[in-house]
């Protein structure tokens, strides 16, 4: 039997965060929980904006369409993950393996780029006032969101069809809660140079690109900011980029991290606290980090809420 007859039939083992009875259902409470209150807190930005009138701009928009992408994110890793606490085999599919690695890197792609777009929008808002809702009009957002899940979608196949190329024929057992190219490279055995420069070429292409935009937009907003006379005026326009500036903190900061490194530090056990980081992390904290800060979100939640309890009590 061939090397890629014994690879497509052969199912792969997730170690998961723990091989530690006494911790599993801990994590399994503690992780579910997570999950539900990412689903909860990023559903809640969705139905605020699509409920209140006053949420109706391309912030809350992208925020939205972020909210929702945070949402298939953490669901692509999280009930597998969830799954492997109650279960003695863990073990996912060959295909099962491949999809869900396409998946992640789809939205991991997506995401740089809907950051960066986001990091525009600011930049017209606080540069050109004026011109921002013409700048920023329906047909420039959705294009704008299209180009980030392309730029998504073509960032996840090339990983997905070089690393699923290679032939698993040695141990398959992942050191991860997750399939990801660090631990499947590792498994592999054939040469993996090539897969290696891959993932730091277009790594580095997608981080660089989304990361220029992104800090090209803060330097002008943060020099346009600081000619602002009024400290009113300079905190405000403060309080709306210091939310997206920490998730793109978060964000990039454990993406980095994980992929752009030599392949010798691959598959130990800080990466799975690097991937919780940016996989399950990162979409928890989104929503309150934009949320909580935004004094416009807040009100225009307080609005929906008293007209619900007022509908309820007619």
């Amino acid at each position: 039997m061939s090397n890629k007859t014994q690879t497509i039939n052969t199912d792969f083992t997730l170690v998961g965060l723990t091989e530690k009875p006494e911790l599993k259902l801990i994590l399994f409470v503690v992780f579910l929980l997570i999950y539900i209150t990412t689903l909860i807190g990023n559903v809640s930005i969705i139905f605020a904006y699509n409920l209140s009138p006053n949420l109706k701009n391309p912030m809350y928009f992208f925020l939205t369409n972020f909210s929702s992408l945070e949402i298939f994110y953490v669901s692509s890793t999280a009930p597998k993950m969830l799954a492997n606490f109650l279960s003695e085999t863990k073990t996912i599919s060959y295909y099962g393996c491949a999809a869900q690695l396409y998946c992640v890197f789809l939205l991991a792609g997506t995401e740089f780029y809907i950051l960066a777009a986001m990091a525009y929008d600011r930049y017209n808002a606080i540069c050109h006032p004026l011109l921002y809702t013409i700048i920023m009009n329906k047909i420039a957002c959705i294009q704008l969101i299209a180009g980030s899940w392309v730029i998504g979608a073509t960032n996840a196949l090339i990983h997905t069809s070089f690393t699923f190329a290679l032939p698993f024929c040695g141990s398959r057992t992942l050191n991860s809660f997750f399939c990801d190219v660090p631990v499947l490279l590792k498994v592999a055995c054939k040469d993996t140079l090539i897969n290696e420069l891959i993932v730091f070429i277009v790594g580095s292409i997608m981080a660089s690109g989304s990361l220029t935009l992104t800090i090209g937009s803060y330097i002008k907003i943060i020099s346009a900011i600081l000619n602002i006379h009024s400290s009113l005026g300079r905190k405000k326009a403060f309080s709306t980029c210091t939310s997206h500036l920490t998730v793109v903190s978060i964000f990039y900061g454990s993406i980095i991290l994980m992929y752009l490194r030599p392949k010798s530090s691959y598959g130990k056990d800080e990466d799975k606290l690097i991937g919780i980081m940016y996989t399950i992390v990162a979409p928890l904290l989104n929503p309150f980090i934009y949320s909580l800060r935004n004094k416009e979100f807040k009100t225009a939640v307080k609005k929906i809420v008293n007209r619900m309890v007022t509908a309820i009590t007619l």
